[in-house]
């Protein structure tokens, strides 16, 4: 058991034998007499766990539970007493001590309870790092998740985060594929280690290489000094390799190899190096087309696929638009010195229906412009520069002729019958369905 144990007890016996039994199990032990001498302690580095005496000559383990909470807010203590009642008990868990231990104690029950302790502990960290790298998602302001999509996506990372398996995050461009990779490694146990990205698409194709792996002096012209690769400055954290399907299909099969042999060789080298660092890798293209047109090889998308995170764009979770539009305006009104109350009802329809080709990344930017140039206490319709047919004319581009008369045919026997679906279905002449598949297909929001 690791564990950093700080033993708080007047009785040398007990300290003695606390200090032996747990040095004796692996942990880091050290001891205080009094509470004058836990005074002194607090002002040192933060224990994982507390055995702390009721009954101090100086004080009240009881009175000095507070004060160590406060000071160590993660640490979990357990208070030891020989005068144990209920009352007592329950006054210590309701000031915040992990559990309550008459004495004398059995001494394997005793270690299995702060072996427990640091269980807790360890997993309050945990909780606390999620809510803290979930912010990432809204821009450094924790967001409000509505859509089940986002709510199932957090929980599927909190789950694989912890393990070494590589993750591929698939996506439209702006739908937060690389704050999902942030909180990957935030919930890691790489966490403390660098979290290196490099944008495939951005690297000269000559130069992709010496990036990742790093070039010894004299391997090309210009080398003339050794590199170091982005895999040496990943080691003991994670390497993102962002719109890998954009990476030279030559060195994907060398990159795939690393990931075979967890070892990397830098160009012109003669000696290879261990690879420990775990591998993220996003695309916004979609993988059955990225593997139909070569951009990516068959096989090093079955190695790093072993988990694959898909984020639907902004406008298939419409309940996350406003809620995160909300938060993103709190943050750039407070940037900007502004006092905003929110959004006007005209406003916030608009954002609500607009379809986000850009997603996340354009509604942060469209909030941001929008608190710049309102004027008043609410950002009204006029302050947004998006238009209120500019979805529908993004996606007219994208229809042919008919189906573009299709669609206003459909738009206007809605407007006729008041929004009626059966209605409008009949005069038309088609199906409940079809027509449910028309709405669908033609994004027509009803």
């Amino acid at each position: 058991m690791k564990a950093n144990v700080l033993v708080v007890d007047d009785d040398p016996v007990v300290r003695e034998l606390l200090l032996d039994l747990l040095v004796g199990e692996g942990c880091e032990a050290s001891a205080s007499a009094t509470a004058a001498e836990l005074q002194t302690a607090l002002t040192g580095p933060q224990p994982d766990v507390v055995l702390l005496d009721r009954q101090l000559p100086d004080g009240d383990g009881l009175e000095l539970l507070p004060l160590v909470k406060k000071q160590w807010p993660e640490t979990e203590v357990i208070i030891l007493t020989g005068f144990g009642t209920f009352d007592a008990a329950v006054e210590a868990i309701k000031r915040g001590a992990f559990h309550f231990q008459g004495k004398p104690f059995d001494a394997k029950s005793l270690l299995l309870l702060v072996q427990r302790a640091c269980e807790h502990k360890q997993l309050a960290e945990e909780a606390q790092a999620l809510r803290k790298a979930v912010c990432a998602l809204s821009g450094g302001v924790a967001p409000i998740f509505q859509s089940p999509a986002m709510k199932a996506i957090v929980r599927r990372v909190e789950r694989v985060a912890p393990s070494e398996v590589t993750v591929l995050i698939t996506g439209e461009s702006g739908v937060g594929k690389e704050v999902i990779a942030d909180l990957l490694h935030a919930l890691s146990a790489r966490a403390k280690g660098p979290l290196v990205k490099v944008n495939c698409a951005a690297l000269p194709r000559e130069l992709i290489e010496s990036e990742l792996f790093g070039a010894v002096k004299g391997a090309y012209t210009g080398a003339h000094a050794d590199r170091e690769g982005l895999f040496c400055q990943a080691q003991g954290g994670t390497l993102l390799l962002d719109e890998l399907s954009e990476m030279p299909v030559d060195t994907q099969a060398k990159l795939l190899r690393v990931l075979q042999e967890k070892e990397f060789r830098p160009v012109g080298g003669r000696s290879s190096f261990k690879a420990d660092c775990r591998l993220i890798a996003t695309t916004n293209r979609k993988v059955e087309d990225a593997l139909r047109e070569n951009k990516l090889r068959e096989d090093l998308y079955y190695r790093i696929s072993a988990v694959t995170l898909a984020l639907p764009p902004l406008r298939e979770r419409r309940e996350d638009i406003l809620p995160l539009a909300n938060e993103f305006l709190k943050r750039f009104a407070a940037q900007a010195g502004r006092s905003l109350k929110g959004f006007a009802p005209a406003a916030a329809e608009r954002l609500r229906k607009f379809d986000w080709p850009g997603n996340v990344r354009q509604l942060q930017n469209e909030v941001q412009r929008a608190v710049l140039l309102c004027e008043g206490a609410l950002v009204e319709v006029g302050d947004l520069s998006i238009g209120e047919s500019q979805s529908g004319q993004a996606q007219q581009a994208e229809l042919s002729l008919m189906e573009c008369l299709e669609r206003d045919t459909i738009m206007r026997v809605l407007k006729e019958t008041g929004g009626n679906k059966l209605e409008a279905a009949k005069r038309l002449g088609l199906g409940r369905q079809t027509l449910y598949n028309k709405l669908k297909q033609f994004r027509i929001q009803q």
